[in-house]
């Protein structure tokens, strides 16, 4: 049974697990390398929550009682006796293998190893550790606390046992759980990764403007949001990354990452979080860019 739950990264992914964690009831440990993020993520939790409160969706009483059940640390020893770990940092490889085999050897053997990735193999991350059987990737979608969808990822490794708890526990959370192979991508981002970089391939090629090509795909296709806006959305730094972890997997043009948007991140344009994407959002409202 899972009872403790503990969250590595306090990123907007990090803090929007743990804020679905600890309201669903369950004692969650979050952990960063440093004090400053985890008292943003604090703020981040607090100021979330008091919305359920504004919407009638939690009482007072339980956005208290989730956030009382809601640890912060730095020591990552602190963060290992817990039933199920999660982690939410950078979409790095070697960074994430370097944790994980810092935390084998603290945690419970009994523990289960999460990784919420959304496109690196979750096989080449339990292969640095001593539990492969108990490593599953939980694929949560941004923000959280509102996204309805968590994909459940299973291994070659993975255990049976270890798959029905951790997709009981996606369900415990109030989400929709949905079983993926373990492919770079999984299901959402198999499909979305191309949708957006052929976005931006329509722009970098003059087919029609940034506020033009998201118009034609909410009026024309019900999305709730355009490619461009969902790509400043999702980062475009990450989303280089994913592209680029993809492209390496599967060799097909459509995973490749558009020349204007490496460009784009080089020079710090990461979209919502930097400010700057293919909107401004410095402003009262988002202003599209003009990129040369």
């Amino acid at each position: 049974m899972i009872g403790i739950v503990s969250v590595l990264g306090s990123g907007l992914m990090g803090s929007g697990i743990a804020q679905a964690a600890a309201t669903a009831g369950y004692r969650t440990i979050v952990r960063d390398v440093a004090q400053g993020p985890l008292d943003q993520a604090r703020a981040g939790i607090a100021k979330s929550l008091a919305k359920f409160v504004e919407k009638a969706k939690l009482t007072t009483t339980q956005r208290d009682d989730a956030l009382a059940r809601i640890e912060f640390t730095t020591d990552l020893a602190k963060a290992a006796p817990a039933d199920l770990i999660i982690e939410a940092i950078t979409e790095d490889l070697a960074l994430k293998n370097e944790l994980w085999r810092a935390l084998d050897s603290l945690a419970p053997a009994a523990t289960i190893f999460a990784s919420n990735t959304s496109s690196l193999p979750i096989a080449a991350m339990a292969a640095a550790t001593r539990r492969a059987d108990r490593f599953i990737g939980l694929h949560f979608f941004n923000p959280v606390p509102l996204m309805p969808l968590v994909e459940v990822v299973r291994a070659v490794t993975t255990s049976t046992d270890t798959f029905d708890r951790a997709f009981a526990f996606a369900r415990s959370l109030g989400k929709e759980a949905v079983t993926a192979k373990d492919t770079p991508g999984f299901i959402v981002n198999l499909l979305l990764v191309p949708y957006i970089l052929d976005g931006i391939r329509a722009l970098e090629r003059g087919v029609a403007s940034t506020a033009d090509i998201d118009t034609a795909m909410r009026l024309g296709a019900g999305h709730p949001m355009g490619p461009l806006t969902l790509a400043d959305f999702v980062g475009l730094d990450t989303l280089a990354r994913i592209g680029d972890i993809m492209f390496q997997e599967y060799a097909e043009a459509r995973y490749a990452t558009p020349p204007l948007l490496r460009r784009m991140v080089t020079v710090g344009m990461f979209g919502r979080k930097s400010g700057r994407g293919f909107y401004d959002y410095t402003g009262p409202t988002p202003v599209p860019v003009t990129l040369g």
